[in-house]
C-alpha cells in the first residue's frame, strides 16, 4: 500500500480541512509513520478517520484527535513535555517533533515496550518512556511547558496541574455522562492562574491509576 500517499490524504482531508491549521503540527503529522503503531493486521486501516485497538483494552487516537491536542499546546519547540498514556507511541513521534523533549508515562508494561521499540526503530532519541501510573503526574520531575493526557479522567489532576510551568497548557479529556470533553487548562504566564476551556467532545478510554478510574 501506497501509505506516503494516505498520509498525505489524511493531513489534507481529515486535518486541514477540519480546523488544524498549525503548519509544525500537519508537518509533523505528515511525518510520522502511522502503520508502524498499530498492528499488522491493521495497517490498511492506519489512516482512517477513526480509532485503531492496540490491544490491552487500549487504542491509537483519532489522527484528528492527535493533531487537535498537539495543537492545542502550542509548543515552540523548545519545551519539555510530560505525555500520559504513551499507547502505541504515536502520539509521542508526534509530540517529539514539536518538543526538546517529551517525557512519556505508560501503565501496561508491553505497551512500553512495544512503543519503546518502534520509537528507536525510527530513530526518535528526545522520547523517554516511564513505565509508571501518571495519572497524578511525576512527583519529582519539575514542571513540563505542556502536558498531554491521553485518556478520559474524572476530573483535572492536581498532581498534573503542579506540573504545568507558567505559560503552559494540559489537554486532558474530562468524563461526563454521556461524552468525555477534550479541555484545555492554561497556567497564566505569571503562574498565578488556571483557565479552562472546552476544547471538542470525543471518546476515549478511561484513565486508570491512582487519580483515574
Amino acid at each position: 500500500m501506497d501509505f506516503d500517499k494516505q498520509r498525505a490524504r489524511m493531513v489534507e482531508r481529515q486535518l486541514r480541512r477540519r480546523g488544524i491549521a498549525d503548519d509544525r503540527v500537519l508537518a509533523a503529522m505528515g511525518t510520522v509513520p502511522r502503520e508502524l503503531f498499530v498492528p499488522k493486521r491493521s495497517r490498511p486501516h492506519a489512516y482512517r478517520d477513526g480509532a485503531l485497538s492496540i490491544g490491552h483494552g487500549q487504542t491509537i487516537s483519532q489522527p484528528w484527535i492527535v493533531a487537535a491536542i498537539c495543537q492545542a499546546l502550542e509548543l515552540g519547540g523548545d519545551e519539555s513535555v510530560l505525555e500520559i498514556g504513551t499507547g502505541s507511541g504515536y502520539s509521542a513521534a508526534v509530540l517529539s517533533l514539536l518538543a526538546r523533549e517529551v517525557m512519556s508515562v505508560e501503565l501496561v508494561p508491553e505497551l512500553a515496550a512495544a512503543a519503546s521499540e518502534v520509537l528507536g526503530t525510527l530513530g526518535t532519541r528526545n522520547v523517554h518512556i516511564v513505565e509508571a501510573d501518571g495519572s497524578g503526574g511525576l512527583p519529582g520531575m519539575g514542571e513540563f511547558g505542556g502536558i498531554a493526557v491521553h485518556a478520559a479522567a474524572p476530573a483535572p489532576s492536581e498532581g498534573l496541574l503542579a506540573q504545568l510551568a507558567p505559560g503552559a497548557r494540559m489537554v486532558v479529556p474530562i468524563a461526563l455522562d454521556d461524552i468525555d470533553m477534550l479541555t484545555v487548562f492554561h497556567r497564566s504566564p505569571d503562574g498565578a492562574e488556571v483557565t479552562r476551556s472546552a476544547l471538542a467532545p470525543a471518546r476515549f478510554v478511561p484513565l486508570l491509576g491512582s487519580d483515574g478510574f
